[in-house]
């Protein structure tokens, strides 16, 4: 069953991901933008049928369902406060989702090496940065990129992105590993600029790094992805031996819905260590100098 928003039943979802605030702007206003006056009593199934096979056309096929299925979450939501209204008429498609493979790329262990020396060499320092806590920390682009220097507590060794700012709405709190810390506090020496990885957008901080994993796909013919770099970081963890309640709590997954992992408390010190773990298995993967090796590249501003 793919990720859903609360108000999503089975019955309404594809094989698609479905996740915040920014995700149903762009499908309601960009994509349903002529439906958006319409009462909803109005939207029938066949006017469904006929915009979801649009779609694929305008967007692509995961685009198509990405967007139903977002209409098929509004829907139950309005169902759930209008006892009246129709079942949704996304329940339509059913049986004309189109198909979508999960996706897979991520830097292998055998690449790992050869990846993290091409970034060291990246021309432009803030990206390169942003790109090395991606990797070491799992966290995903829009979180890594809007890191401010609030968010960064040196005294506790802990970064802390609130709600408003991760994809799932819960604020995710982690324990700050050696490598990452390291990184931080060199530059942090160079600039007091709010945001961590300043840039000259609209926004303050950098929003694109596709420059340098351009660099590294040319020096290396490694082609990843900011989000390559998470499926990367999961799967390290995962070999790292430790609990899947720990490995969640890092990437910022929900733990469940059980009795047990309802009763877990997963704080920044319960982490440390599990965190750490996965850092020396990236370090070793990547062949990041030890401590006083003179290889260790300067910060470059």
């Amino acid at each position: 069953m793919p990720s859903r928003c609360g108000s999503c039943s089975p019955t309404t979802s594809p094989r698609a991901r479905i996740c915040g605030r920014r995700l149903y702007r762009w499908a309601v206003g960009k994509h349903l933008a002529s439906w958006q006056d319409l009462p909803l009593r109005d939207i029938s199934a066949a006017m469904v049928e006929q915009r979801h096979r649009s779609l694929a056309a305008e967007a692509g096929a995961v685009s198509a369902n990405t967007i139903m299925v977002v209409l098929g979450c509004l829907w139950n939501f309005a169902g759930g406060r209008i006892p009246d209204l129709p079942t949704s008429p996304v329940r339509r498609l059913r049986r004309q989702w189109y198909p979508q493979r999960r996706r897979t790329r991520h830097v292998r262990a055998d690449q790992m090496a050869a990846f993290y020396a091409a970034l060291q060499k990246a021309p432009n320092a803030i990206a390169r940065d942003l790109i090395l806590l991606m990797l070491f920390t799992g966290t995903r682009f829009g979180e890594a990129s809007s890191l401010t220097w609030d968010d960064v507590d040196f005294t506790a060794m802990t970064i802390r992105i609130p709600g408003e700012r991760t994809k799932t709405g819960e604020a995710l709190a982690l324990p700050m590993v050696d490598v990452v810390h390291s990184m931080l506090v060199a530059r942090r020496s160079i600039g007091r600029a709010r945001f961590v990885f300043p840039g000259n957008s609209a926004v303050g901080h950098v929003v694109d790094v596709r420059g340098s994993f351009a660099h590294i796909a040319a020096a290396t013919n490694i082609t990843v992805s900011a989000h390559d770099l998470r499926r990367t970081y999961i799967t390290v963890a995962e070999s790292c031996d430790i609990s899947l309640i720990a490995l969640k709590a890092l990437v910022n997954h929900s733990l469940g819905r059980g009795i047990t992992e309802g009763y877990v408390q997963m704080t920044p010190d319960r982490l440390r260590e599990p965190a750490q773990k996965v850092c020396d298995k990236l370090k070793v993967l990547c062949g990041v100098p030890a401590p006083g090796d003179t290889k260790v590249a300067r910060l470059r501003r």
